[in-house]
């Protein structure tokens, strides 16, 4: 391995420890989700309705809804591994309540996003209006998880 490569794997192995960028990483396939859900329901899942009607609005809560359950996912898996409690280790239902917890700890972020997309929609396309209020309503996601969804268990 060259040196330039032995770099590049510290500085991933140091990133990989911080649990913002882990958030971050999480968020990133979360839109990559959302984005793709978004266009399959928007362009064929609920193509016989009428735009005015209701397409853009079914289509993006689908999106939010999948994208929250990939972020709750691997958020538990990896970004706040350190704070699973034996509970939250189990298969479901056990974790039930935490992924309630985690829904509505991020009920602003989605409202936020959903809001923001609608709104922000009428001056760019759809998809562009989505990623930035993703990136909006990450910051507040990341801070109600942190501090109450994961938060420290007392030993």
């Amino acid at each position: 391995m060259s040196r330039w490569q032995q770099r590049a794997l510290q500085l991933l192995r140091w990133l990989a420890r911080m649990r913002y960028v882990k958030f971050g990483l999480v968020g990133a396939s979360g839109t990559v989700v959302n984005m793709a859900v978004l266009y399959l329901c928007h362009n064929y899942v609920f193509d016989t309705l009428e735009a005015d009607l209701g397409k853009p609005y079914v289509s993006l809560a689908v999106a939010i809804a999948v994208a929250t359950m990939n972020n709750f996912s691997w958020n538990r898996l990896w970004t706040w591994a350190d704070r699973r409690t034996h509970d939250a280790e189990q298969l479901p239902p056990a974790y039930l309540p935490q992924l309630l917890k985690y829904a509505l700890a991020s009920w602003f972020g989605i409202a936020l996003q959903y809001g923001l997309t609608l709104w922000l929609a009428h001056f760019m396309h759809y998809l562009l209006a989505n990623v930035l209020a993703i990136v909006v309503a990450s910051v507040s996601n990341f801070l109600a998880n942190d501090r109450w969804t994961f938060k420290k268990q007392k030993p």
